[in-house]
Formats: structure tokens, C-alpha cells, sequence
């Protein structure tokens, strides 16, 4: 089903002579970029992006945005593995993925053993929905734990649509959107999360910074310049960027609580950002993993610790869907059922008397649903009709490193316009949104927890895949209906 909704209906050739021109020129003037592939420093490109915003019920938005708070709290929880749940989930999945989770648990016991000084977590998360076509519900699609992006760029592409609104691009010098098109402030809102984990480090430390660990030819640098200058700019915060293979060749580690330091300048780096580390191919080595370990076992506060960053597995959001499991964490029924009624059906694919009925599935009608390994980054999922040789040609004791996951249905959008490089689509369109927030904990306590912003993705309704710097995706802005 698609959903025909109002769009500006422009000329192809005054499309081409005018609103493209003044589109790139904004996007390439406000910083709306990446970098293409096999790029020059000196070279950028427009970011993908749609050239209106996409229509979405504000009720819809508002759900969203309003359990965010909670689904910080309730990873934190997860993440501090009272009673152990955490890591004997975690040991088992390490089992099945031992190429990637079980070496993320192995570095994780080698961190106890050497000791973790610092008790401090910063959590900068991202709740990713789809909006059910039939009930206008959000759905959870995943939450993301490690190096969230486009939190940078959401808010510039909202900026983008607002301009060509208020100047009249859209329609011959008039608005043609007379209801709200909201910006993202998760430019702003995420690098305050980040300054509230630098304070809470060290309130009398002067000049502390925030290491950015990046991957090697970063494409997606600007989204995180956006953050890393607000940093500068609102708190007067620097940063400095590296690769997991440049730690220990940059910095250094002191005295009995492990403070790090920045070799070339000697100062204390307050936290560890990872917008690296969340797929095998980000660790080149073994330098790479012996990094990671330096990073966890120092007094710098990490966004996330290697448990944060396991408690989002898709496993773990399997059990969540479960009544049961979630209550260990959330005790207030209402809130439950606020969370219970984002997900959809997620099945292991183990011999537990669930793990058969996704089985089942999985073989007899898998055009219902979607397989997903333990990977982020896009491009990693297996769907549909794709599902049943995918499996036969798997080993069937490692089917329990997947999860069976219902489609969610959203309406698909017609009219919208997709920008990628040089090209122009006229296709349409499947929206996901994500909410950003933020949330810096100990054992104890919650020093801050706080939403952080918004981000829609789009995508072809013939594309399966979303990940935008995967190439699958472009970003999108909203308007409220």
C-alpha cells in the first residue's frame, strides 16, 4: 500500500534550473556532505538526502520520543548485569559468534582482569522505529548501542527543507507547508551529553577532552565534526580523532587509576566516543582488539563500555519482547507495557520451544519475515523469500547466532524526491525514524538521562536495506501531519 501525500509538483525543468541548484549550494554551504567513495581530503559531496520532508503522524512522533527516557534506562540496567543475566546471555551467543561478540567478551574478561578502574558509563543511544501502516503505532525495528550517526546531519537537513519552505523554493515564492517541520536539535543535544559525562569526570580538571575513535577513510566525518565542533563552540571542549590502530601510538596511560593522555600534548582524555568498533572489519589486527582493551581499562569514561555495548545485541532485544525478562528490569507495569507495545514478534532460532516455533517459520513462511545476525552498520540482514537457502546452506548449530524478526509494515510515501550524488529519483519511499538519547550511570545511580534528538532515514520501497553510509539510505526531515 502506498500513501499518496502532498508534495510541491515542480517541473522537471525548473527543477533542474532552479530548486537543485539552490539545494546542492545549501547543502554544500551548511556542511550537508560526505565523502565520496575513494575520495581526496579536499573533495565532498552532497549528502544523500530527500528534497522534501516526508509526512509522519505526530502521534507517532510523540510515542516515540516520549519512552525514550525509558529505553535509556532500561540499557543501563541491562548493561550493569545485576545478577549476571548480561553475561550469561552473553556467553551463550559468544558461542555462536565467535568471530565477533565472543572476542567482544573475551576482551571484556581480560578487562576485568586486569581491573576497571572507572565505574562511570555514558550510553549514547539511538531507538530506530517503523510506523505500522495499520494502527499508526511505532515499532521497534533495533536500539543501537555503539556509534549512532547522523545525528550530525539530521539536523542540518531539517534546516535544508525549512529553508526551501520559508523562501518559497518549494512553490513559486510562497510557503507550501503551512503545518510544523521540525529540526532535529540532536546536534546540540548530543554533544551536551557527551559535556555531561566530561564534567562528571573530573569537576576542578581543567582542559579535559573527548577522544572520537573513528574508523580508517571515515566517509561519514562531517556527521561528527557537527558534534565535535558544538563540543568546542557550547562547552569549550577540544577533541582529538583516532583510529582503534593509533591508540597506544597517540596516547598513554598513568599513575593507578590508568588516566590517558594524548602523547603530542599531554592532556587527559575525560571520555572514549566509539563511532568505530561496532563490526569485525573496524578491528584491522591484533592491534586493533589489544587498543580496544587499553581504551576499556582506562579511567576515561567510555560511550559505550564494552557491556553497554553488548547489552545491544540482537539477541538481547529478542528477550526483551518477553513480559517476564523485561520486568527484571522495569517493575512498573504501565511502563512495561509502554515498551511492550513497540515490539513485534522476535524469534531465537534454538531448541527451546520457541526457538522451533521460529524455526518454522523461518522455512514455511519467511516472506513474513526478516533474519538478522548480531551486526550493525547495514547490509548485514537477510529477508524474506532469501531466508530459507540462507539457512539450508548453515550449519544448523549456528542458526542461534540469528534472530527472526515479523516484518513491520509501514505505508511506503509517493512523491518525495531522493538526491544521491549527481542523481534524481523519483521512487517511493519507506521512512524510519530514530530517537537519539543519552544517559550517564554508575552501579547506582543515574547522573543524567536525557532525549537527544531525532533522525528519519529513507529508503526505496524496493530496497530492504536502510544504513545510509552503507549506501542503502538517504536522510530525510519531517513534517507533522
Amino acid at each position: 500500500m502506498t500513501t499518496n501525500c502532498s508534495f510541491p509538483n515542480i517541473p522537471d525543468d525548473r527543477l533542474k534550473r532552479e530548486l537543485l541548484p539552490e539545494t546542492y549550494q545549501w547543502c554544500l554551504t551548511n556542511g550537508l556532505v560526505m565523502y565520496p567513495i575513494n575520495f581526496q581530503q579536499e573533495q565532498t559531496m552532497i549528502a544523500p538526502v530527500t528534497l522534501y520532508p516526508t509526512p509522519l503522524p505526530r502521534r507517532s512522533f510523540e510515542s516515540a520520543e516520549d519512552v525514550q527516557k525509558i529505553y535509556n534506562e532500561l540499557y543501563a540496567k541491562i548493561s550493569q548485569d545485576s545478577g549476571g543475566w548480561l553475561t550469561n546471555e552473553t556467553i551463550k551467543l559468544a558461542n555462536f559468534d565467535s568471530e565477533f561478540t565472543g572476542k567482544l567478551w573475551k576482551l571484556y574478561l581480560e578487562a576485568v582482569k586486569n581491573g576497571i578502574t572507572q565505574k562511570l558509563k555514558l550510553g549514547v543511544f539511538r531507538s530506530d522505529y517503523l510506523v505500522d501502516k495499520r494502527s499508526t503505532d511505532i515499532k521497534q525495528v533495533e536500539f543501537n548501542t555503539v556509534s549512532v550517526s547522523f545525528g550530525g546531519l539530521s539536523t542540518k537537513v531539517g534546516q535544508l527543507h525549512n529553508y526551501l519552505n520559508e523562501t518559497g523554493s518549494y512553490s513559486l515564492g510562497t510557503k507550501f507547508y503551512q503545518q510544523e517541520i521540525p529540526t532535529s536539535e540532536s546536534d546540540s543535544l548530543l554533544a551536551k551529553g557527551l559535556a555531561a559525562a566530561v564534567k562528571k569526570y573530573d569537576p576542578v580538571l581543567e582542559n579535559p577532552i573527548v577522544a572520537f575513535i573513528t574508523q580508517d577513510n571515515e566517509r561519514n566525518v562531517f556527521d561528527q565534526r557537527v558534534i565535535e565542533y558544538n563540543l568546542l563552540k557550547e562547552y569549550g571542549i577540544r577533541s582529538i580523532r583516532l583510529t582503534l590502530d593509533e591508540v597506544q601510538e597517540r596516547t598513554y596511560v598513568k599513575d593507578e587509576k590508568r588516566r590517558l593522555f594524548v602523547k603530542s600534548s599531554d592532556q587527559e582524555i575525560a571520555l572514549v566516543y566509539f563511532r568505530a568498533g561496532y563490526s569485525p572489519t573496524d578491528f584491522k589486527s591484533q592491534i586493533s582488539w589489544d587498543n580496544r582493551l587499553v581504551l576499556e581499562t582506562s579511567y576515561a569514561i567510555k560511550a559505550p563500555d564494552l557491556m553497554t555495548q553488548l547489552s545491544g545485541t540482537k539477541k538481547i532485544q529478542q528477550l526483551l519482547t518477553d513480559e517476564l525478562t523485561l520486568s527484571k528490569f522495569i517493575d512498573d507495569e504501565s511502563t512495561r507495557r509502554r515498551i511492550l507495545s513497540t515490539f513485534v514478534k522476535i524469534y531465537p532460532l534454538d531448541d527451546t520451544p520457541l526457538g522451533k516455533q521460529g524455526k518454522k517459520f523461518a522455512l514455511e513462511s519467511p516472506h513474513k519475515y526478516v533474519l538478522k545476525p548480531q551486526r550493525e552498520g547495514g547490509g548485514n540482514n537477510i529477508y524474506k523469500g532469501d531466508i530459507p537457502d540462507f539457512l539450508n546452506k548453515t550449519p544448523v548449530d549456528q542458526w542461534s547466532a540469528y534472530v527472526l524478526m515479523e516484518l513491520i509494515e509501514p505505508n511506503s510515501t509517493e512523491g518525495n524526491i531522493v538526491l544521491r550524488g549527481n542523481e534524481m529519483f523519483k521512487e517511493p519511499i519507506l521512512s524510519e525514524l530514530g530517537i537519539f538519547g543519552c544517559i550517564l550511570f554508575n552501579e547506582t545511580e543515574v547522573f543524567y538521562n536525557e532525549y537527544a534528538g531525532w533522525l528519519l532515514r529513507s529508503k526505496f520501497n524496493s530496497s530492504n536495506e536502510g544504513g545510509v553510509a552503507a549506501g542503502f539510505g538517504c536522510v530525510d526531515s519531517i513534517v507533522l501531519v
